[in-house]
């Protein structure tokens, strides 16, 4: 699993032109997903996620977790993620997960990142037209690939 995580004052997902979800202080989330990807990266992942010190302490310095500030989880599946750019000028998303495997997984990450939070999170809509805007904070943004743990 590949994971953007993005620190937000605010963000939101329209879906299909329609339905808009909205989160203040907090993360977006964009989550790649791969054939090879099981129940051993989601734990990691979440866990990871929201023990990541990248809010401000009271002296401004990255120290704080989203567990310390209470924030907001807005999750965005992104299959894009796993793009190959190595041939040619057109990306190549064979290492993505195909949506019966993905959606499964994707479902159980966002439960698993709700546990650990213990609030309930935001998510997109699997497989929609989704346009997402948000105010990135700092900005900071974070790129977390469970396949490299060590």
């Amino acid at each position: 699993m590949i994971a953007v995580l993005q620190r937000v004052s605010q963000a939101e997902v329209l879906i299909n032109g329609k339905e808009t979800r909205k989160i203040g202080l907090g993360l977006v989330i964009l989550l790649g997903i791969e054939e090879a990807d099981d129940a051993r990266d989601i734990e990691w992942l979440s866990k990871k996620i929201v023990n990541m010190r990248i809010f401000p302490d009271e002296k401004e310095v990255m120290n704080e977790s989203i567990l310390d500030h209470y924030g907001d989880v807005l999750l965005i599946s992104q299959f894009t993620l796993h793009a190959s750019t190595k041939k040619g000028n057109r990306p190549s998303y064979i290492k993505a997960a195909k949506p019966e495997i993905a959606i499964p997984l994707y479902e159980k990450f966002g439960k698993a990142l709700s546990s650990e939070l213990k609030k309930a999170i935001v998510t997109g809509e699997f497989g929609a037209d989704m346009k997402v805007s948000l105010t990135n904070d700092g900005p900071v943004t974070i790129i977390i690939d469970s396949k490299n743990r060590v």
